[in-house]
């Protein structure tokens, strides 16, 4: 005997049938989306290393005496593979061709296993065509992956990035004189001379600083104040590093008025 169904049934069927073709198609598509690694998205971006994206980030060519750099991050937008994967930026648009020349990009790496990393862009002072370039107005220039068949451009946002650029360094305040408990500067590193102050800030990464003969620790970087004691250690570290200069260059570093760069022996 043939058994009947309800109306219900065939159209629950139907309805059960319809569904699973759909479950059938979704994994389809994703299995493509999730697994393929023949087709990567690289996004590029300055900001933070968690995916925070800034407008732009900004350079002072005044604050190394030579190379300095800007961080920026990069991230895949699949799995990661297993080898190390290469790409380059290449620098274009607003006052690229002014200075071009002064900067330095490398071969990036995204190391096998990994998704992204953090990179730098270099900058070298010595390099600008006019020592007052961007010292009274602001450049700017822009960074984009460069073709690369390993990988495709990045999403909206993450495609390009863009560094702001300056050259503006004043003498600080304190150097010569300050009302105690602080100490002018001079009296550990000397006669000032902006030469000797991207020196300084180079190496030492600090700039407007101040030294507080009644101060407890080492630095308190929210209120950017050294200890006289710490601060004889910064004379030492200048120390070292003017002789590392002068030892691995043809000549000695001397300053914007053409005298010798030097540091005192000792804080007095």
């Amino acid at each position: 005997m043939r058994h009947r169904f309800p109306p219900f049934h065939n159209a629950l069927c139907v309805i059960l049938f319809a569904w699973l073709l759909i479950f059938l198609a979704g994994c389809k598509k994703e299995e493509v989306s999730t697994f393929d690694t023949s087709y990567t998205a690289l996004n590029i971006w300055v900001g933070t290393s968690v995916g925070a994206v800034y407008e732009s980030a900004t350079y002072n060519y005044s604050y190394a005496y030579e190379e300095g750099a800007v961080t920026f991050y990069a991230q895949i937008s699949g799995l990661p593979a297993s080898y190390d994967r290469t790409f380059r930026l290449e620098a274009f648009g607003g006052d690229s061709a002014l200075m071009a020349n002064t900067v330095r990009t490398e071969d990036y790496v995204i190391p096998a296993g990994a998704v992204g990393g953090t990179y730098q862009v270099y900058f070298n002072t010595q390099r600008l065509s006019d020592p007052t370039l961007f010292a009274n107005e602001d450049g700017v220039i822009y960074f984009r992956m460069a073709s690369n068949n390993l990988f495709s451009i990045g999403s909206e946002n993450h495609q390009t990035f863009k560094v702001i650029l300056k050259n503006s360094l004043a003498k600080p305040t304190n150097w010569d004189s300050a009302n105690y408990p602080s100490r002018p500067l001079s009296k550990f590193f000397g006669t000032y001379s902006r030469v000797k102050y991207q020196f300084m800030i180079e190496h030492l990464g600090l700039r407007d600083f101040e030294v507080n003969y009644n101060a407890q620790t080492a630095y308190d970087e929210e209120k950017n104040v050294v200890s006289n004691s710490y601060a004889i250690y910064l004379l030492q570290v200048m120390q070292r590093a003017l002789k590392d200069y002068n030892d691995t260059h043809d000549t000695p570093l001397t300053d914007e008025q053409g005298n010798l760069v030097t540091f005192p022996n000792s804080a007095y």
